[in-house]
């Protein structure tokens, strides 16, 4: 028996509409045409659908059971074209976002809020491409958008500029090195470093100071939070490196300094990576000015 979407509709509309002739015309096509539909659906399944001579119209036992068909399954046909349809006018779809960059969930977080407002129907996900390399994945078509700071040639993948921020040395107000306009390598000697728990490459303070110069500081320590972070800091447990706009509360607290790195500071500049291919759907355009807004606020602090 081959029974098409058609055919369930057909049934659906002749229960609702109690009878061929006003179910014909729901439909939009001639009585006689429904019949020899209905004729040749029955010579398929070798039953009748309705029970002849019945007022309204109705079902039989085998056409109750495709009635049940029909509305299991046409509800889920109607929504998959509307989802279709929305991918088409760029209104529903997915983002899933990697980050390198681990300060960036404080940063990203209010991107997102004011995102999903205006783009409910766009599945939202974020994964720390700290775990996995997040470029090759977006090549993959497993995630959407890498969050990253160390832009590659990649083919089909095109790196757009987010925002510049500084990376600055954060010690306690009391700390000896707060006497100091400005760090350079050589101070770290003899600190505890306090760091994110990412690998060393992916560290400002590590890949633009650091192994350059060929310098180790005296400890590291690894901590998840950047408040945790900056209350360690405090509490002269040591020092550390972070975005100028992760620390921008720091300027009106008694508790710490901040201090650029090396006479020139350390800039460095914010990308997203997205597949080419996505630049021109709605939301990804969207979801790019959002990121560029939220810097500015942050740097206008």
């Amino acid at each position: 028996m081959h029974i098409e979407f058609r055919h369930l509709r057909t049934i659906q509309a002749i229960h609702e509409a109690g009878g061929l002739a006003r179910a014909a015309e729901k439909m939009n096509i001639t009585q006689s045409a429904l019949s020899h539909q209905v004729k040749g659906l029955e010579d398929q399944a070798g039953v009748e659908l309705f029970v002849r001579r019945s007022k309204p119209l109705k079902l039989s036992p085998a056409g109750q059971r495709l009635l049940k068909l029909a509305q299991q399954v046409l509800p889920q046909i109607e929504a998959l074209q509307d989802e279709f349809s929305g991918l088409r006018e760029g209104s529903t779809g997915r983002m899933h976002i990697a980050i390198e960059c681990h300060a960036c969930f404080e940063w990203l977080f209010p991107v997102l809020e004011h995102f999903r407002r205006s783009w409910p129907d766009v599945d939202v996900d974020i994964r720390p491409g700290l775990a996995f390399d997040a470029l090759p994945a977006l090549l993959r078509e497993e995630v959407d958008l890498v969050v990253s700071s160390d832009p590659e040639d990649l083919a089909g993948v095109t790196f757009v500029e987010l925002f510049d921020y500084k990376a600055v040395f954060v010690a306690a107000s009391n700390h000896p090195l707060a006497e100091k306009p400005y760090v350079e390598a050589a101070d770290f000697r003899g600190e505890t470093l306090i760091t994110y728990p990412v690998e060393r490459s992916r560290l400002d303070v590590f890949s633009q100071l650091l192994i350059p110069a060929k310098v180790e500081p005296a400890a590291i320590r690894q901590v998840e939070l950047t408040a945790v972070i900056l209350l360690l800091v405090a509490s002269n447990r040591g020092v550390s490196v972070l975005p100028d706009w992760v620390v921008r509360e720091v300027k009106y607290s008694s508790d710490y300094v901040t201090r650029p790195l090396t006479r020139n500071g350390v800039t460095r500049r914010l990308y997203a990576a997205v597949r080419t291919d996505d630049l021109d759907k709605p939301f990804m355009d969207q979801l790019l000015k959002l990121a560029g807004d939220e810097a500015r606020k942050l740097q206008a602090v």
